[in-house]
């Protein structure tokens, strides 16, 4: 597996560190529970977006490129990310929002809504749930084509082959540094959302042939679909790194904690923002990380997770989303 041959801007010039999470785990009095922090990556804020921005980006310069063009939901934290590496490369940014919940798109609401102006984003469609994503992107760019610019379009979440590089070069930076810190990881547990970091993980670690299993917490999606759309970005990734195939059973995506909908809260997110900022003073974001911390909450506290099992979680980042979510969150 040798990813020196794609293409890579460098936004992080560090490994991100890997922390226990002492009095979490004290709390719950089961597993050892440890953090990647995956939300101190370069770029506005940080979060998993920007490891796969960097194989994106890229590609995108090296096609010549003068506009990214994405889409993501309201206060996406991909979204602002995309915007971030477009400033920093000196390219234009356009961004389609898809509107899940009706009427929840506000352009003078906080949070990353609010970092979109600040960054100079050049224009934002914001579309229904339903409508074709790619074709509105696709729209976009050759708008842009017939003004003699040249727009490169970003699928959700930055997850494709391309993108998810930035999640098997992860893998490989967890086992680095596990080695150099004396510390095996049992488990991995990550937010399960557009499948790319969740399947470069996966293929990370089965390319390094270190059988980590990776536990994802869902989202958005019910279980099975979720899984199937991990599994479906899996196979070509596995291909085009010459990984052995990885089985459909190895991939799993828990979907006990999505509440009642993709970002919207639910008590379990709420207890496992406020236990992470009061315990250790690490903030969560109110859509993933804090919708996959109160999963691995809840395994521990059913017993999936075991005594003494020392679990690695990703905090994948998003705290600037906090801010949208004030009324809820304080509570």
């Amino acid at each position: 597996m040798d990813l020196s041959r794609f293409p890579r801007r460098r936004y992080t010039p560090y490994a991100t560190a890997i922390e226990p999470l002492k009095n979490l785990s004290r709390t719950l009095g089961g597993p050892e529970i440890w953090i990647k922090r995956d939300d101190t990556l370069g770029l506005a804020a940080g979060g998993n977006k920007t490891r796969k921005l960097e194989f994106l980006v890229a590609e995108a310069l090296a096609q010549g490129a003068d506009t990214l063009i994405t889409v993501g939901a309201v206060q996406s934290n991909h979204c602002r990310l995309t915007l971030a590496a477009a400033a920093r490369e000196g390219l234009k940014c356009r961004l389609v929002i898809e509107e899940r919940v009706p009427g929840s798109y506000k352009p003078e609401a906080s949070g990353n809504n609010f970092l979109f102006g600040l960054m100079g984003v050049e224009r934002i469609e914001v579309v229904p749930l339903g409508a074709d994503l790619n074709a509105a992107m696709e729209a976009i760019g050759a708008d842009l084509g017939g003004q003699g610019r040249r727009g490169y379009v970003i699928p959700g979440g930055g997850s494709n082959t391309v993108g998810a590089l930035g999640y098997v070069a992860c893998a490989d930076e967890i086992l680095g540094q596990a080695f150099d810190m004396g510390q095996a990881f049992d488990r991995v547990v990550v937010a399960s959302g557009s499948a790319g970091t969740h399947a470069g993980l996966l293929v990370g670690f089965q390319g390094r042939q270190s059988g980590m299993p990776v536990t994802g917490i869902n989202v958005r999606r019910p279980r099975a679909e979720q899984e199937g759309n991990v599994h479906a970005l899996v196979q070509p990734l596995a291909q085009k790194l010459g990984v052995a195939p990885i089985p459909r059973e190895a991939v799993v995506a828990l979907d006990e904690w999505v509440g009642p909908g993709y970002s919207l809260p639910s008590p379990e997110m709420v207890e496992a923002v406020q236990m992470l900022a009061r315990l250790e003073g690490v903030l969560l974001d109110p859509v993933y990380s804090g919708k996959a911390m109160a999963g691995l909450i809840g395994l521990a506290r059913r017993g999936d997770l075991k005594a003494g099992e020392r679990v690695l979680f990703i905090h994948t980042g998003g705290s600037p989303a906090l801010f949208a979510y004030q009324d809820v969150l304080r509570s």
